[in-house]
């Protein structure tokens, strides 16, 4: 199951890279950072592929992604700022976000808001959601979209690299195939991990309702 699924979101981005380029790289970052569970460790590596075949440039690939990243998270800050803690705490537990951690957001960005984008674009899973606490924070939006930036480019760049040195290597190297089948077990053991962790606080949830 897990592997059709990554079977079918690898087909989805290629598709859209190919016939976008970067403007794809952008739109399918700008969907995972608008809270769609859609893996940047999917996304970015088959760009950097292309950068392999000279189709690409690996610095404006990252930079795209980057952007992207800025984009999407418009969507989740703002449905955070302007529905503001009544909208959170009736929607926040369908993003992983309940009245604990809503209570936690507001202390963390309130003292740590620049560092906590910063380091939360650059972690799997958390890169998806940090957006629309930061909004229910009401972080200053400059700097919420510069550290955005600054976070999100090294991984794009990071993942892009790994793409592009899969694509050198593919063929001339038997051991990357055995790395890159690693790679896909790490995804979908996130995503499987990201799925119980909803679960257990869907179940948590309806026990303190009850």
């Amino acid at each position: 199951m897990i592997g059709q699924i990554l079977e079918a979101l690898a087909r989805f981005t290629t598709a859209v890279i190919e016939a976008g380029g970067y403007w794809g790289i952008a739109l399918l970052m700008a969907i995972e950072s608008a809270c769609v569970p859609l893996p940047s460790e999917i996304i970015m590596p088959f760009a950097g592929y292309l950068v392999s075949l000279g189709k690409m440039d690996l610095y404006l690939a990252a930079t795209a992604g980057a952007i992207g990243c800025n984009l999407g998270s418009i969507v989740a800050y703002e449905v955070g700022r302007r529905g503001g803690r009544p909208m959170a705490e009736k929607w926040g537990k369908y993003l992983l976000i309940g009245p604990g951690e809503l209570d936690a957001a507001d202390r963390f960005f309130n003292r740590w808001g620049s560092a906590a984008i910063l380091v939360g674009r650059m972690l799997p899973i958390i890169r998806t959601f940090i957006a629309f606490p930061a909004g229910v924070a009401r972080m200053k939006l400059i700097p919420f979209h510069v550290y955005t930036f600054v976070g999100s480019w090294p991984w794009c760049f990071l993942l892009a690299w790994l793409g592009m040195w899969l694509g050198d290597k593919w063929n001339s190297d038997p051991r990357v195939k055995a790395i890159y089948h690693q790679f896909e077990i790490f995804i979908a053991v996130a995503i499987v991990a990201a799925g119980a962790f909803f679960l257990w606080h869907r179940l948590k949830d309806i026990r303190r309702v009850k």
